[in-house]
């Protein structure tokens, strides 16, 4: 089953990015604004990415442990290409410096990322509610309650930050 989950594509803090730049990205959705008398379309810095999970996935639970093994998958097999010498193209300088970081994309550590581990800890932190999941801009609550995912649902998580300071 084809989902889409809407991610915050790196590096882009500012909405005033040209037309130009929008139409590179297939996943970029266009918003009209609602405020002004131009009428111009403006940039939304939320992508809609792609991702095939197993059918038959019943619970917010269910839901969250595929998706930790396909990005648990990912992570460990990066940087298993070992290339004499690395190098960087210039567009891929460029890129890479608008997010704010150039590098290889590699992971120099021999560890891996524990599958089961990863998927209780994106529980624990939905349950304590330092991440919010929204399927089709409805809340999902529930850990197992019923996840109601349909083919092409967008999903979107939110992680919660918490600010301090001091009040003197």
């Amino acid at each position: 089953m084809r989902i889409y989950i809407q991610m915050k594509s790196a590096g882009s803090r500012n909405p005033g990015k040209t037309s130009s730049n929008i139409s590179a990205n297939p996943f970029r959705k266009r918003q009209q604004e609602t405020g002004g008398a131009s009428g111009e379309a403006a940039e939304t810095s939320l992508n809609r990415v792609p991702y095939d999970v197993p059918d038959g996935i019943a619970t917010l639970r269910e839901l969250l442990t595929a998706l930790v093994e396909i990005e648990v998958g990912r992570y460990n097999e990066k940087g298993t290409d070992r290339q004499v010498i690395p190098f960087l193209t210039g567009e891929e300088i460029e890129a890479q410096a608008e997010t704010g970081k150039v590098g290889f994309g590699r992971v120099y550590s021999d560890r891996k990322a524990d599958a089961a581990r990863a998927a209780k800890n994106a529980c624990r932190c939905l349950a304590d509610g330092l991440v919010r999941a929204f399927r089709n801009e409805e809340e999902l609550t529930e850990l197992d309650g019923p996840a109601g995912l349909r083919e092409g649902d967008c999903l979107t998580f939110i992680r919660l930050t918490f600010l301090s300071g001091r009040l003197w």
